[in-house]
């Protein structure tokens, strides 16, 4: 079993046990299990902090590595010692009691147990960091102009004069901000900016940044922006036009910026687009996850796979499985792998509860390797493939879709899940949508290059046309429907999914849906219409009629009609009764 630490974390405003490892899908499938979330941000999985969590990881993982306070890996519990560790130890973790805990009691806290840490204000908010303390970090975020930022865990605070007192009485101090109340966007910082030619790369320039909080900020505003650890800058695409916008960004705020490129070192065509950016950073990403001497093996897979055009998803998927794979026999040469050791491999994983959709990936990613790398095309290495679970799709009701779209009060969320619902559209597609697709004559949406590279054309519902005509006059959007935080950037699919979580928040439903339970309630509710199924399917985009035949088994028209031996034996004998 790999090493796994777990430690104390501060993430979306609370504690968390952070539970760090090598990526191992054994380790993901059981964290799955026990209710863990993954962060991005954090790149770690993580459970609320609590004796009930630790105690789960623990039966789980017995041998695990709680990491203290002071960041030095020490084993605490384990064969040799069974004390309790400072996670399950804790009076914290109580369930019911916050106030038991002497960190968050009510009563007035000192500001220098709290370590207040006023930094560089960001646009119109002060931004302040604290000691964790429960009862005043509840009464922060009740303040209407504060909220807590988790990218930089920090709280923002509105500079307002009302907002100012209010806060500086939760925390017990006076004078803590300034008095640069916000009139206006303007700030002036001082600071140098440099820009330098990469050397691995002659497409991108370095950039060096001032510890400036506000700088940093605007750095990270880039959509093509990559940081660069070994060399603590920086890099973005050595083009005109991204100068132009850096230049732009920092007018008028003190910083300056000096240029040195060499002649002629910025050129158009270094600009990437979004499909060359996404596979690079992809690339990147799996190569840094082996070590230099499995880098071969992983190389001619990505290659490969680049080669016959797949796409970035499908990259990770792959070359994920071929990882595992990899690290399991100590990156050896794959070719000196026997097939009794991988039928061996793949049955530990299913072993250890992955589950069958996993282990299919597994086997494609190692079929992959040996057939189209390899070559061994003739090679008869037929792998045993896990049996699938055969699960129903959760499908909501009409009056269930109706409630979460009136929920929704923004246009561009409630639009874009009316279109997901009313087209039946994955979540890709919908982000993807251009308005050049939209054929609103014909009351069609094209939908180009979806799953499976594939293209096909779906309804257009009548009853939003001229929601969407409206909402294209009021966002002024130019080439997506809908935009994401920067122009000509299309919607980002974890925003759509946040969007559908907190609209099922809010409808009080209690069903587990997502934006994808939306496009099998299209396909449900066409099928109770009566629409034929070969209709529905080439609506859908599936290759096979058996994908979609599962709708099916999901249709209440028939099934309402079919009244239980049970129900029937009541209904008899309660006749019986009133007859006598």
């Amino acid at each position: 079993m790999k090493t796994i630490r777990i430690e104390k974390i501060f993430h979306h405003g609370a504690y968390r046990i952070g539970v760090f490892f090598d990526k191992d899908f054994e380790i993901i499938a059981v964290l799955k299990r026990l209710g863990a979330t993954y962060s991005g941000s954090r790149r770690c999985w993580y459970l609320d902090y609590s004796k009930v969590s630790y105690h789960l990881l623990r039966s789980h993982f017995p041998d695990l590595v709680v990491v203290t306070e002071s960041s030095i890996p020490t084993m605490v519990t384990g064969v040799d010692n069974r004390d309790l560790s400072p996670i399950a130890s804790s009076s914290a973790l109580q369930l019911g009691s916050v106030v038991s805990n002497p960190e968050h009691k009510l009563s007035v806290v000192s500001s220098d147990k709290l370590r207040l840490q006023l930094l560089p204000s960001i646009g119109k908010y002060w931004v302040f960091k604290m000691h964790f303390h429960h009862e005043i970090s509840k009464q922060l975020l009740k303040v209407k102009g504060v909220y807590w930022n988790g990218n930089y865990k920090s709280y923002m605070v509105f500079r307002n004069e009302v907002v100012k007192k209010e806060v500086e009485g939760i925390l017990g101090v006076s004078g803590f901000f300034g008095l640069d109340y916000f009139v206006k966007d303007s700030f002036v910082v001082k600071g140098k900016i440099k820009v330098l030619p990469h050397a691995e790369a002659v497409s991108w320039m370095e950039v060096y940044v001032p510890k400036v909080l506000l700088v940093h900020e605007k750095l990270k505003r880039f959509s093509m922006m990559r940081f660069s650890k070994s060399k603590n800058c920086y890099l973005l695409p050595a083009a005109p036009v991204v100068m132009d916008s850096l230049h732009l960004q920092f007018e008028n705020t003190g910083i300056e910026i000096e240029i040195l490129l060499p002649k002629n070192y910025l050129d158009k065509r270094n600009l990437p687009n979004k499909k060359q950016l996404d596979l690079s950073k992809t690339k990147k990403s799996l190569l840094d996850m082996v070590p230099e001497k499995a880098h071969l093996y992983l190389s001619g897979m990505v290659d490969t796979l680049l080669a016959l055009n797949y796409s970035s998803s499908t990259l990770r998927t792959y070359c994920g499985a071929f990882i595992q794979f990899l690290r399991y026999f100590d990156f050896r040469n794959p070719e000196d792998v026997s097939r009794e050791e991988i039928i061996r491999f793949l049955g530990s994983l299913m072993e250890r509860g992955l589950s069958a959709t996993s282990g299919h990936s597994m086997v494609n990613g190692v079929q992959f390797y040996y057939q189209q790398v390899l070559g061994k095309r003739d090679f008869t290495f037929v792998l045993p493939r896990p049996k699938k679970e055969k699960k129903l799709p959760v499908v909501l009701t009409m009056e269930e879709c109706l409630l979460i779209f009136k929920v929704v009060d923004n246009p561009k969320h409630k639009l874009l899940l009316l279109i997901g619902y009313g087209a039946g559209l994955r979540v890709s597609e919908i982000v993807s949508l251009k308005w050049n697709d939209i054929l609103f004559e014909e009351h069609k949406i094209h939908v180009k290059n979806a799953k499976g590279k594939k293209d096909r054309m779906v309804m257009l519902p009548y009853s939003i046309v001229s929601s969407l005509q409206l909402y294209r006059e009021l966002y002024k959007g130019k080439l997506y429907v809908f935009e994401g935080q920067f122009a000509g950037e299309p919607y980002s699919t974890g925003s759509v999914q946040q969007v559908m979580r907190t609209a099922l928040k809010l409808s009080g439903l209690e069903k587990k849906a997502t934006v994808h339970t939306l496009r099998h309630s299209f396909a449900t509710h066409l099928l109770e219409n009566g629409t034929d199924i070969r209709y529905i399917q080439q609506f859908l985009g599936h290759s096979s009629i058996k994908t979609t035949t599962v709708y099916t088994h999901l249709t209440k028209t028939a099934v309402d009609k079919i009244q239980s031996p049970l129900d029937r034996m009541i209904d008899l004998k309660s006749k019986k009764k009133l007859d006598e």
